[in-house]
């Protein structure tokens, strides 16, 4: 399905970056792996073959760089998958939430996928095709106790519509992921970092089990099923797909 496919994973090292690259390189695609840390980076590695490079994705010059030693090593640039984290902080009310913990997630993600959006759009429009992909949680339209999250995904939902508008002539698809809960993702120490109470195993079963009750099919998205929806969106099976984005939030938001 992406059989001779070049792909770039910024974040790649979490366990969703892990399970679209897991994806990715089964369907046929070469693929490099961006984030912060070596180690996680080279354990995502170890187990999927992909490559990777130690790169701060908000770092305007060094993704131009990464995004040219790529077309160099590789001859192509044909897919980018922006899932650095954008340090959301939810469960305040927004009159106890400090401008910080709300803007931090607008600014910080933006600024994050704009670099890389832009890096990748300039290498496929050379190149006539590619396809850049984006991910949130769909809660552009507000949601009560997420904070900043909203105004973050309404961001990205913006610039994934408009980049397909003007990348589009130059044969460059964009395109992106709603998707909220993603359960097997979920850890106390992830909670916790998002600004939940203090949470062991079992609470973050009970939130699991939740989260499905929520869902219209009472099921919630698991890795492997964001993996495998990002890899058609990729492949030139979806080839008339782009300015639009795909819920899979198993109907929890409505689009």
């Amino acid at each position: 399905m992406l059989q001779n496919k070049v792909a770039v994973v910024y974040g790649g090292a979490g366990s969703l970056g892990a399970g679209v690259t897991k994806a990715y390189t089964e369907a046929g695609a070469r693929v490099f792996l961006v984030g912060r840390t070596e180690k996680t980076l080279r354990a995502v590695a170890d187990v999927t073959g992909a490559a990777y490079d130690v790169l701060d994705a908000a770092d305007e010059d060094a993704v131009e760089a990464h995004a040219d030693s790529v077309v160099e090593r590789a001859g192509r640039f044909d897919v980018s998958f922006n899932l650095v984290p954008r340090g959301d902080f939810q469960g305040v009310p927004l009159t106890e939430m400090s401008v910080a913990d709300y803007t931090r997630p607008v600014t910080r993600g933006i600024t994050c996928q704009f670099i890389t959006a832009r890096a990748a759009a300039r290498r496929m429009a050379a190149q006539g095709s590619g396809v850049i992909l984006g991910l949130n949680s769909g809660s552009h339209q507000g949601s009560p106790m997420l904070g900043g999250t909203g105004a973050a995904d309404g961001a990205l939902d913006a610039l994934i519509r408009q980049l397909a508008q003007e990348a589009g002539p130059a044969g460059v698809r964009a395109l992106g992921i709603w998707t909220a809960g993603v359960v097997d993702t979920l850890t106390p120490e992830k909670l916790s970092a998002a600004g939940a109470p203090a949470a062991d195993e079992a609470a973050v079963e009970g939130i699991r089990a939740h989260l499905d009750g929520l869902r219209m099919t009472r099921r919630s998205p698991r890795i492997a099923d964001i993996a495998a929806l990002a890899t058609f969106l990729a492949s030139d099976g979806a080839a008339g797909l782009t300015g639009t984005w795909v819920n899979a939030t198993a109907g929890m938001f409505p689009s």
